[in-house]
C-alpha cells in the first residue's frame, strides 16, 4: 500500500483522506495544514496520520496531495521540492479545478510525476461530502505515471474519473462555478426580487423550492431547449419589456443578470422552434438595448 502526506487539511483534503483511510487505498502517514488546531483537527476527521507542525517534520512518502488554497499551490509545492523530501518517482498532485497541473513543475524538476486531479462536488460540509462522495466526477490531467494510480484511487472511493486537456480548465472550471457557486446567487437574486414584491424571504424560499427542484430535474431529464420555459420560449417580448423596465427601476444589476440570461435563453427559445420569429426577433432588439 502506497503511502500519502496530504499538506492542507481543508475540506478537500480531509474529505478524500477519510475515504483513502476508510477503504485501505492509501496508508495515510503525515498532514500538514495552515495551523497546527487545523492540522489536529483534519488527523482527527481522517481518522489516521500523523500531525506535524512544519514542512521539515515530514517523512518522505509515495504520494503527496497538496490541497492548499490555490494561491498557494505553486509556493507549496516550491518549498516541498526544495525540502530534499522527494524521491524520484514520486506522485504529486492537487485538486484545483481552475489550475494546472503545471502548478508543480517545481516537483517535476525534482524528478517527481505530477497531476491534478479536480472532484466536480461541492465540499460544504465534510461529513456529508464523504457520505455522498461515490458517484462523483473527477476531472484529471497530468502525467500518466501519476494518472495510473491516482486514477483507480479515485475510482476506488466511488469516484468517475475523466480526463482533461490541461489548457482548458480555466473554461471548465468557469462551467463549475457558473452551475454552481452561480446558481447559489441566481438563487439570492430571485429572493431579493419576491422580497421586494413584499413576499417573506421564508415564505419565498418555501414557495421556490418545488419552482427550482422541477426545473433542474426537467433540465438533466429532458436537456436545456426542452426545459425552457416562460416568455422568453412563448416569444412574449411585452412581459419581458415590462420586466427589465421594473428591475431597472428597482436594481439595475440584477437587471443586467436578467438581460444577459435572457440572452441564453433566446438562443435556446430559437432551438426550441415554438414561438413566432418576429417575436424572437423583436426580444432579440429589446436586450440589445442599453438604456
Amino acid at each position: 500500500m502506497k503511502t500519502l502526506n496530504i499538506i492542507g487539511a481543508g475540506r478537500v483534503g480531509r474529505t478524500l483522506g477519510a475515504l483513502w483511510e476508510r477503504t485501505r487505498v492509501f496508508s495515510i502517514q503525515d498532514v500538514l495544514s495552515g495551523t497546527p488546531h487545523a492540522t489536529r483537527s483534519g488527523v482527527a476527521f481522517i481518522g489516521k496520520g500523523r500531525a506535524v507542525n512544519a514542512l521539515e517534520d515530514m517523512h518522505a512518502a509515495d504520494v503527496w496531495m497538496l490541497t492548499p488554497p490555490d494561491g498557494r499551490i505553486a509556493a507549496c509545492c516550491s518549498a516541498l521540492a526544495a525540502s530534499g523530501l522527494l524521491r524520484e518517482g514520486d506522485i504529486v498532485f492537487h485538486c484545483s479545478g481552475a489550475l494546472s497541473s503545471d502548478e508543480l513543475k517545481s516537483a517535476v524538476e525534482r524528478g517527481a510525476r505530477t497531476a491534478s486531479v479536480h472532484p466536480l462536488k461541492s465540499f460544504a460540509e465534510p461529513h456529508d461530502a464523504v457520505r455522498s462522495f461515490a458517484g462523483t466526477y473527477c476531472a484529471a490531467e497530468g502525467d500518466g505515471a501519476a494518472l495510473a494510480v491516482l486514477r483507480p484511487a479515485f475510482e476506488q472511493i466511488g469516484a468517475r474519473v475523466t480526463e482533461i486537456d490541461a489548457q482548458s480548465k480555466p473554461l471548465y472550471h468557469a462551467a463549475s462555478v457558473i452551475v454552481c457557486n452561480y446558481l447559489v446567487a441566481l438563487m439570492e437574486a430571485g429572493l431579493r426580487c419576491y422580497e421586494t414584491a413584499g413576499i417573506a424571504r421564508d415564505t419565498a424560499r418555501a414557495m421556490m423550492e418545488p419552482l427550482v427542484r422541477e426545473t433542474i430535474d426537467n433540465v438533466f431529464k429532458l436537456g436545456p431547449v426542452t426545459a425552457l420555459t416562460g416568455p422568453i420560449a412563448r416569444g412574449d417580448d411585452a412581459v419581458v419589456a415590462h420586466q427589465l423596465a421594473a428591475l431597472a427601476k428597482w436594481d439595475p444589476r440584477i437587471a443586467s443578470l436578467y438581460r444577459e440570461l435572457a440572452a441564453v435563453a433566446l438562443d435556446l427559445a430559437r432551438e426550441k422552434g415554438e414561438a413566432d420569429l418576429a417575436a424572437l426577433d423583436r426580444l432579440r432588439d429589446l436586450l440589445h438595448r442599453n438604456d
